[in-house]
């Protein structure tokens, strides 16, 4: 072989250079020199699904036409465990339209135990909803098997390149509108489909080579549909444990529910409001909503006045618990109610009390951070009408001080505290639980980019987080990408095992922030270089980014100076 037909590959899990033949296929290169991944926390073996290349993923079908970095991966990575599932999914659409060809899959979101999916009929009803099929015990086993089936045949996933035109009949052919109406809003001449056994659809991202990869899922009831489970992050093995989240799948159905009245089902149909020039009637539409969601918040406090006098809130990263704090004592006072808010933060114990992790890093995130018994000590001093002086923490010096600032509770004043503790019920054992209200705050989408790809809440709040630090903190948007698998760690260990626990839940998504992040967001990722560890998620997020139509600073300045939103991007006035 001549020398041109050659190129040099560096393979980053065993830091060795390797000369590849062109054309080389990444599975065939993994089979040679990479055929498991090692974690390097658990040093467990983990089969290699993709591959980044120059930090850019790829799927293990990818030729080597040029010199390149590349790094295999597993399930152990995020991006690894992305395209396990966007392959489990065609997997699970595939198994419906073999065994229900006049319904559509719809993937509706997110739960604590999988995707929830449902199977409807293409005929929407009166109020925009789609008609859910029944399933029976017998018609889920019998979708198990026909994906078990489907798996044990170790079919390929073949990806086409196709005229935007013909893919957009080929989906509403398939009854799939809102696929249809995304890539007509994004304006392309050309997309990517795949296909399996036939069968074509998107899944905006890399699949695996073949079904057979697909050994670990299970489907279960839930509510009018189904769980559609796969691998626990931190047993490959098994499915996520089940865990039940009524609370929390009832406000994301409820939002889904709104989106259908007011006629935005998916990114694409978002897309078309916004440029047939509607912006400004989905902001006002949205936060009405979020203020009337207040009110029955406040509603539900005052009607347990007599008893309730401590209001805890809680909720994962940049879910805008501090604006709803302040929005929701604003609804208080309306109803005549006296709030006081008072940040959990000056509860930290002195710096040498902290806490550490298995890293040896200060744990500030964890329970034993706090001054647990002086904090259960004041507010039951408080409850029962004593004066108390507030701690105040001093971050620089990672000391608590006396703050000089003295405060009882008087008739119809009540405090509103907020922290990432404060659905865990070990944070106050001392204090009479009938005291205390608890909210739950988090940015629960349950938009879709289409009728099989739903948008993660977890990117939502990233998006939100990054633009805010860079604002208020100069924190880079790489600082911001490499910190959140520690941030979404905590939030794993010490929020969301609680979220049941809240008496109310507020959803503080809203219909036109993905417009409103992307106007924001997108100068900031791209400024992400290349060689950075963070560049991958950056293109990801790009991508995601690129099919939706952002909003114009003329429509940005509608957004009320009391939004939620106004946490994030600047302006707010509360």
């Amino acid at each position: 072989m001549e020398e041109r037909d050659t190129f040099r590959i560096k393979l980053v899990n065993d830091g060795r250079i390797y000369i590849v033949p062109l054309m080389k296929r990444l599975g065939d290169f993994s089979g040679e020199r990479c055929p498991s991944v090692q974690d390097k926390k658990s040093g467990r073996e983990f089969p290699v699904l993709a591959a980044l290349v120059d930090n850019k993923l790829k799927e293990l079908d990818y030729k080597l036409v040029m010199s390149h970095q590349v790094e295999f991966i597993g399930y152990n990575h995020p991006d690894g465990r992305r395209t396990y599932l966007r392959s489990l999914c065609f997997v699970l659409q595939s198994a419906v339209r073999a065994l229900f060809p006049n319904k559509v899959l719809i993937i509706n979101h997110s739960l604590p135990s999988g995707l929830y999916c449902t199977i409807c009929s293409p005929q929407c009803l009166e109020d925009g909803r789609q008609a859910v099929a029944e399933l029976t015990d017998a018609d889920l086993e019998a979708l198990k098997d026909k994906m078990h089936s489907i798996i044990d045949a170790n079919l390929p996933f073949h990806k086409v390149k196709m005229d935007a035109d013909e893919a957009e009949k080929l989906f509403l052919a398939n009854g799939q509108p809102d696929k249809a109406a995304l890539l007509k809003s994004v304006g392309r001449y050309m997309c990517s489909v795949y296909y399996l056994d036939g069968q074509a659809d998107t899944f905006h991202g890399p699949l695996l080579p073949s079904t057979g990869y697909l050994n670990v899922f299970d489907i279960m009831h839930y509510g009018e549909g189904f769980c559609l489970q796969f691998p626990s992050e931190s047993d490959y093995d098994k499915v996520i444990p089940v865990r039940s989240q009524s609370r929390i799948s009832a406000t994301l159905k409820e939002y889904s529910d709104w989106c259908s009245i007011i006629g935005v089902k998916g990114i694409g149909t978002l897309n078309q409001a916004v440029m047939a020039g509607h912006a400004t009637s989905l902001i006002n539409l949205s936060e009405a909503l979020h203020e009337r969601k207040y009110a029955g918040i406040a509603n539900q406090i005052y009607e347990k006045r007599d008893k309730v006098r401590i209001v805890f809130i809680a909720g994962p990263s940049s879910s805008g618990k501090t604006s709803s704090s302040l929005r929701l004592a604003l609804q208080c006072q309306v109803l005549g109610l006296k709030p006081k808010v008072i940040e959990l933060d000056n509860y930290f114990v002195d710096r040498e009390r902290t806490p550490k992790d298995t890293d040896g890093n200060y744990d500030f995130e964890a329970l034993e951070a706090m001054d647990l018994k002086l904090l259960n000590e004041q507010l039951n001093e408080l409850v029962s009408g004593k004066e108390v002086e507030l701690p105040k923490f001093d971050f620089k010096a990672g000391k608590s001080c006396p703050s000089g600032n003295r405060i009882s509770l008087g008739d119809k004043e009540i405090l509103i505290m907020e922290g990432i503790h404060a659905l865990d019920p070990a944070m106050v054992p001392d204090v009479d639980g009938s005291r205390i209200f608890r909210v739950y705050v988090s940015a629960l989408t349950s938009l879709n980019v289409d009728e099989n790809n739903n948008i993660s809440t977890s990117d939502n709040r990233l998006l939100r987080r990054m633009v805010r630090d860079n604002r208020v903190r100069g924190i880079t948007p790489e600082e911001t990408i490499l910190r959140w698998h520690s941030v979404r760690r905590g939030e794993n260990q010490n929020i969301f095992p609680f979220q049941e626990n809240a008496d109310a839940v507020f959803n503080s998504a809203l219909i036109y922030e993905l417009p409103m992040l992307k106007y924001y967001a997108e100068p900031l990722l791209r400024r992400i270089s290349p060689s950075s560890p963070a560049y991958t998620e950056a293109v990801r997020l790009l991508k995601f980014l690129d099919y939706i139509v952002a909003l114009s600073p003329s429509e940005i300045a509608c957004i009320p100076p009391t939004s939620i939103m106004r946490e994030f991007i600047g302006g707010q006035t509360l």
